[in-house]
This record gives structure tokens, sequence and C-alpha cells, in this order.
């Protein structure tokens, strides 16, 4: 398994990144995926989540309304489009997969928002 996340970056509060994550090694369109942040002192936390064929997407609750998570499987690519962004949402950001009964991650994407 194999995710590399890229389109991290530093951000005024109020603006947009979208964060891609490229994904091989593995049977792509059979497994749910999701994001995941992390911040300085803090624990690892689900930012959104997605069914195999995107039919179903969970958020959660601090960035409902703002980010969307969608997912290209002919391209084998997750996406998390971040809109309206807030100093708070600064972390390292991950792509994850639960496969063979393992989570896998990406190297992570800084994203820092400015105030």
């Amino acid at each position: 398994v194999q995710l590399v996340e890229s389109g991290g970056g530093l951000v005024q509060a109020g603006g947009s990144l979208r964060l891609s994550c490229a994904a091989s090694g593995f049977g792509f369109n059979s497994y749910a995926m999701s994001w995941y942040r992390q911040a300085p002192g803090k624990e690892r936390e689900l930012v959104a989540a997605i069914t195999s064929v995107g039919g179903s997407t969970n958020y959660a609750d601090s960035v409902k309304g703002r980010f969307t998570i969608s997912r290209d499987n002919a391209k084998n690519t997750v996406y998390l489009q971040m809109n309206s962004l807030k100093p708070e949402d600064t972390a390292v950001y991950y792509c994850g997969a639960f496969v063979a009964l393992r989570w896998s991650w990406g190297q992570g994407t800084q994203v820092t928002v400015s105030s």
C-alpha cells in the first residue's frame, strides 16, 4: 500500500486548499478512504471518510459544511476540498486506508492557516 498526499501549504484564514492522495498497491476501488489530521501536541483525529464507491461520506463536526471529501476511482485518488479555513485547522493531514486488517498512512502534508 502506498499513499502520497499533496496540496498542503500556507493560507490565510478564510482561504481554501485542496488536498490530493494518490493511492497504489491495493484495490483502491474496493476500500473506503479517510483523511485524518494531527496538530502539534494532539492526537490524530478523523476529518472525513468516504466509502469505496463514494456513495456515503462522514465528517468531523468541526469541519462539516466547510470540507468535502471525494474520490476518483479511475485515477486512484481521493481529495479533500477545504474551504473557509480557520487557524485551528492547522495540522499535518494524512490520507489513510484500512487494508489487510491494518491502517496504512501517507507521509502527510502540512496545512498552516494564518489568522
